[in-house]
């Protein structure tokens, strides 16, 4: 995720990181080529490339306008879901946090079994990100066998040891009820990210969105070579800069837990959560908090 003070004026029109165009250029370029030539062409050879009526183009710019917004829209939620999903599991990390303080003896003297709790939580976290990633994630506090199992089956074991610890006495049963209530919010909202992460958007109606945005701007300049001359470049590179722009945002939305620039920071996220738990433990040595490398926090 892009993570920086909003550009100036004076520096708005040369930011490149985080800027969508470095993904769209080669796009960018090509029809700026292509324009350079129906001009030229147009000019010296009219009855071979003759212009058209820029009429029908406007209609079809309009109504692609309208779908590329309903798109990123749709992008945007679920954007904005992942990112609500994993506030839920950062704050029910912290719920348990603070519901396993009774298993201690003292304010200093943290017992084994909080310890495992929180640290089976920590590699919940963990797992949780290379698991949405396909394996392109974190390190795991819990060890390499604890981030090698899915991370829902992190839980189990938690959930075993909360039922011993009532049965034993250890915990009321309101107190075991919530912690059990915590777990599942984790699952919860882990479910949900594997939604996510496993339904994209419908492939046909990406495909035609494409397909769309593209054709009318390759068409574009035969439009304008008429009325705009050698302004075809100009104007065909700005208008394809906008849909083509939009197309690829949209394409980052769609994969929150990716890492491109405009993707959810889930590594950053698993690494809140292990910084404040290994807190709770009264850990003092604690991870970095993480930061933003180049304005992009992952």
């Amino acid at each position: 995720m892009i993570v920086r003070p909003r550009p100036g004026l004076l520096t708005l029109f040369f930011v490149l990181k985080g800027s969508i165009i470095l993904r769209t250029w080669p796009h960018l370029a090509a029809v700026g080529a292509l324009s350079v030539i129906v001009v030229a062409a147009h000019r010296h050879a009219p009855q071979i490339v003759p212009g058209i009526n820029p009429a029908p183009l406007t209609l079809i710019g309009i109504a692609l306008s309208v779908f590329l917004s309903f798109r990123n829209n749709a992008c945007y939620d679920r954007w904005w879901e992942a990112r609500k999903l994993w506030g839920q599991i950062i704050q029910s990390a912290r719920d348990i946090a603070r519901q396993t303080v009774v298993l201690d003896k003292g304010p200093d003297d943290v017992s084994p079994e909080r310890r495992e709790i929180l640290t089976a939580i920590i590699a919940f976290g963990h797992a949780a990100v290379g698991q949405l990633r396909h394996g392109t994630g974190t390190r795991a506090a819990g060890g390499p066998a604890l981030f090698a199992a899915p991370a829902d089956t992190i839980l189990h074991p938690v959930a075993a040891r909360v039922g011993l610890l009532s049965r034993q006495g250890r915990l009321v049963p309101v107190e075991a009820l919530a912690l059990n209530g915590s777990l599942g919010h984790l699952t919860q909202a882990l479910v949900g990210c594997e939604r996510l992460s496993n339904t994209p958007l419908p492939f046909a109606y990406t495909l035609l969105l494409h397909r769309t945005a593209y054709l009318f701007c390759f068409l574009l300049p035969f439009g304008l070579a008429d009325m705009m001359g050698w302004s075809t470049p100009l104007a065909a590179m700005l208008v394809a800069y906008t849909f083509f722009g939009l197309d690829a945002l949209g394409e980052e939305l769609e994969e929150p837990f990716g890492l491109l620039p405009n993707n959810l920071p889930i590594s950053a996220y698993a690494a809140v959560i292990e910084i404040h738990l290994r807190s709770a433990m009264g850990e003092t040595d604690l991870p970095p908090m993480p930061v933003p490398q180049d304005y992009v926090l992952t």
